[in-house]
């Protein structure tokens, strides 16, 4: 065999054979291996590549070929993108830093002064700020609607509007937008539609299939999987990010880094099964929250109380994720809050943070952590009272979780 033959032969092992399912795609999508033939996919810590020669290195650098500077391109994100592309039904994705400078490159590539946002009120509130204060010093008008109205979102439309944003389920009231409807609703107004997929993932979810122009993920979540680093990406089709999003990681440099790409990459291997056994769980204890005396309320698509709870089984591959959350009773907005701190602290096995997306459990009070920089009128808008609990169900034993949150419960 040639060299010419055996460099054919390696390559040809990242042409995947269409049709594969995601769960496949999840653990063989990925770049060529090297010359020594690695089956985990390298990591390259590398800044700089050198080049054969300065004609080569000029015309590579012109036209954003192969790779030359880790802030443009590095073999391991390029795995991370194909990767999740693949799984997402994108033409492309571009990776960030984290999910939140994602969200900052769309807005950057899609949007300019004078040019007008319709945003579900009920998005992460660093997601509120970032359009309304952030963007709104540039010029770019945002207007936040109801999630699941999809009447407001019509009304809210002008000529100038260019972009619509909803996550779905949102953080924390786990509220579901219809995609294709919103997708129809933006199109028909000659505007794109981003659905921010982070607490879904492409396991259970995906958007671009119902509609959706662009796929915003924080990978720091269930991409990873395991609470290590942070990432993000945009999925979309090739164009959207070879023409607008990535001349803009170019000047802007949002990157991620190889490391955390690596560490993500691997965390999609076991993306789905980690969600179907989270979503599981997590459904077990929405049922033994709702019947629990101390709780006012359970938010969670897989109840059958949920309000969108049909709609989330159709979109969702009939889970309803790994996150819910429930408010502790109280008569005050004071009471309820020292009900919601006494649960928080009454636990021995979840973890008090602000992440989700973790192995291990984590209890969090969205009122003063996630959407703590929001106005209590907005807060109050959107639906996240001081006895609002939020809770990201890992892989622990149910039954563990369960009685941990009983010693706090139990007591109220």
């Amino acid at each position: 065999m040639t060299d010419r033959d055996s460099e054919a032969a390696r390559i040809a092992r990242a042409r995947l054979p269409e049709g594969l399912r995601p769960e496949t795609l999840a653990v063989r999508t990925a770049l060529a291996p090297s010359q020594h033939g690695e089956n985990s996919e390298a990591l390259f810590l590398t800044s700089a590549y050198v080049q054969p020669d300065a004609e080569t290195s000029a015309r590579r650098f012109a036209q954003m070929e192969d790779f030359t500077y880790s802030r443009t391109g590095n073999p391991t994100v390029r795995s991370f993108e194909a990767r999740l592309a693949a799984m997402e039904g994108a033409g492309a994705a571009v990776a960030t830093s984290t999910g939140m400078s994602a969200i900052l490159l769309l807005a950057m590539g899609l949007l300019k002064a004078g040019d007008h946002l319709v945003c579900s009120r009920s998005v992460f509130g660093s997601t509120v700020n970032l359009f309304a204060k952030e963007f709104g010093k540039f010029g770019v008008e945002t207007s936040f609607v109801s999630q699941t109205a999809l009447a407001e979102w019509r009304a809210a439309l002008r000529p100038t509007t260019r972009l619509l944003f909803a996550e779905t389920p949102t953080n924390p009231l786990t509220d579901v937008c219809d995609i294709r409807a919103l997708a129809d609703l933006a199109h028909g107004a000659g505007a794109l539609l981003t659905v921010d997929n982070t607490f879904c993932s492409p396991a259970l979810q995906r958007p671009l299939a119902l509609g959706a122009d662009v796929v915003v993920h924080a990978g720091t979540k269930y991409l990873d999987g395991q609470g290590r680093v942070m990432a993000g990406a945009l999925c979309a089709s090739d164009k959207l990010v070879r023409e607008v999003f990535s001349p803009v990681v170019r000047t802007a440099g949002m990157t991620l880094s190889p490391f955390n790409a690596w560490v993500v990459l691997k965390g999609l291997e076991t993306l789905s099964l980690r969600m179907k056994a989270q979503s599981e769980a997590t459904l077990t204890v929405a049922r033994w929250l709702e019947a629990h005396p101390a709780v006012a309320r359970v938010y969670y698509p897989g109840l059958a109380s949920h309000p969108q709870h049909a709609l989330a089984m159709a979109q969702q591959s009939g889970l309803g994720g790994a996150v819910l959350s429930f408010d502790a009773r109280g008569d005050t907005p004071e009471a309820a809050r020292a009900a919601a701190f006494r649960v928080i602290d009454s636990t021995r096995v979840l973890s008090i943070a602000t992440n989700l997306g973790d192995t291990k459990s984590i209890i969090t009070h969205p009122a003063t952590t996630s959407h703590g920089r929001l106005t209590e009128a907005q807060r109050q808008a959107t639906g996240i009272g001081q006895g609002l609990i939020r809770l990201a169900v890992g892989l622990e034993h149910v039954d563990d979780i369960t009685d941990d949150l009983q010693r706090g419960l139990g007591a109220l």
